[in-house]
């Protein structure tokens, strides 16, 4: 029981120190600025596996920047890996679940992949959150809108026709 005060006062100071060092946003490191720059650059020059190169070696030195998981999750894309992009999203939505960008990207990859509603779902989440003018729910209504529709194939639509043949 004597001890009970001096515990109670060091974890006071415990959790007011964690708590002011979650709400200050942490520069990233220059160098993994630098090669962010780079893989920008290469995956707009069109070379995204160059740019993927650029971007895990940024990752490599900044494991704990955002960023580079939405950098991945596009060069994913450009590269025709939707679901290893959808990864790539999720990992940047842990770590700030109110990402817009990756809400966006999430949503274009799974319609890309051919997961409409799912890409819905996340067009309301991002309405819900910045509403219906910011430009990452803009466009994603304007991807799932220019989507085009397939036709549903039915058992029925397809019937072989018999061909007899003799022996």
């Amino acid at each position: 029981m004597r001890y009970a005060p001096a515990a109670l006062a060091l974890s006071l100071v415990v959790a007011v120190t964690a708590s002011a060092g979650m709400g200050a946003e942490a520069q990233p490191d220059p160098r993994a600025a630098a090669l962010v720059a780079q893989g920008k650059s290469q995956l707009a020059a069109g070379e995204p596996a160059a740019a993927v190169d650029s971007f895990e070696a940024a990752l490599a030195i900044d494991p704990g920047y955002t960023a580079i998981y939405l950098q991945l999750g596009e060069a994913a894309r450009a590269q025709g890996l939707q679901g290893k992009a959808i990864r790539y999203y999720r990992e940047a939505l842990e770590r700030d679940p109110k990402n817009l960008a990756a809400l966006s990207g999430e949503g274009e990859a799974m319609l890309e992949k051919g997961a409409v509603e799912k890409a819905k779902r996340n067009l309301a989440q991002l309405q819900s959150l910045c509403g219906a003018s910011c430009s990452e729910s803009q466009q994603l209504a304007l991807a799932i809108q220019s989507h085009p529709r397939q036709a549903v194939l039915t058992a029925e639509a397809v019937s072989p026709s018999p061909v007899v043949t003799q022996n």
